[in-house]
Order: C-alpha cells, then structure tokens, then sequence
C-alpha cells in the first residue's frame, strides 16, 4: 500500500515539479514521501540533478500536499544545494529516507571514488512553517589509513552530541535549511572544515 501511495505522490508532484523546479522527472535521484507538516496527508521530497551542461551540484525541493486542491505545492526549492554535480557516479548518490516522526533525512556520500571517503546526513524537520536541521552526522575514513577517520552525531537543536566517541557540547541552535552551512556542524564536531 506504501508503495502505491508513493506513486500516487510521485504521479502527482510531476507536471507541478515540472513546471514550478523546472526539472523533467528522469533527472530525479531520490525521493521520499512523508507527512512533513504532520496534516494527516503525504508530503514529497526530492532531489534532482542540475542540468548536465550547467556543471551545478544537484538539488532538493520539497513539496507540501494541498488537499483540498488535490495537488502539491512547491514548499522548498534550493537548487544547487546537494553535493554531486552530473554524471552522478555509483557510490555517490544521495539517499532520502523519511521517519516515523515527521521528519526526513538526506543523505550525501563519496563511497566510491578517491582515498577519502564520506557519509553525511541531514536530518530535516518541519517547524513553525519552515524546514530546520534538527541534526547532522557525518563520518569518514581513508582508505590508505586506517586511523585516518572521523564520526560525529550532533543534535543541532540543543547542540549535544558525540565526536569519535566523546560527548561534545555546542550552542543549541535553530537554523532553517535555506540557510544552512555544513560549517555550523563541522565546528562543534571538530571537523576541518
């Protein structure tokens, strides 16, 4: 039943994603569907790559569901914002996953290509009419040397977490998606930046 309703959705949100992100649909990388504004309807959020020739990263836009329109809306659109410009290669992909409480992570990665590989995560949630970052994760290593990696796990919202292990303290912060920078996180993680 999920799966149809994420058809639905998806079938749905096309001509609107079309013409609002001005994107065709076989440039979409990931989706995921939720009920992002906790109305009791699914919600979509996608990720799509930048025209080829442009040599932008890709982007995320997300959409809130107008029942009484039955449509979705365009809610988010921040282009240029997810990491991987095209050709998307294997083992770069972004991921988007929604959550039983309402909110949905995105997902970029190097898994594949270089000495130093990544995972970082985002986990986005839906406050006071805006999209905020309620948490970010991120870890890495190198495949040439073993003591070479990081991990951290940090709430933003109340700016505690754990880096390598160890508990580590920040200023408890609220920041929407639009204005977010990896910086934020990176700093209280102990991340180079």
């Amino acid at each position: 039943m999920k799966s149809l309703i994420a058809v639905l959705v998806l079938s749905a949100a096309l001509p609107a994603a079309a013409g609002a992100a001005d994107f065709p649909a076989e440039r979409i990388l990931a989706m995921a569907s939720g009920d992002w504004n906790k109305d009791g309807v699914l919600d979509l959020a996608i990720v799509a790559t930048a025209d080829e020739d442009s040599g932008n990263d890709s982007g995320l836009y997300v959409y809130l569901a107008k029942p009484e329109e039955g449509r979705l809306t365009l809610a988010l659109s921040l282009p240029n914002t997810v990491w991987g410009s095209p050709p998307i290669m294997a083992g770069q992909e972004p991921e988007l996953a929604a959550l039983a409480n309402g909110s949905f992570t995105l997902v970029t990665k190097n898994e594949s290509i270089g000495r130093d590989r990544w995972r970082q995560t985002l986990t986005i949630a839906y406050r006071n009419f805006d999209f905020i970052v309620a948490g970010y994760t991120f870890s890495s290593y190198d495949t040439l040397n073993p003591d070479g990696g990081s991990e951290c796990d940090l709430n933003v919202l109340t700016g505690k977490g754990k880096a390598l292990g160890q508990p580590i303290s920040g200023q408890a912060q609220f920041v929407l998606l639009k204005d977010w920078k990896d910086g934020i996180a990176r700093s209280v993680c102990g991340l180079d930046n």
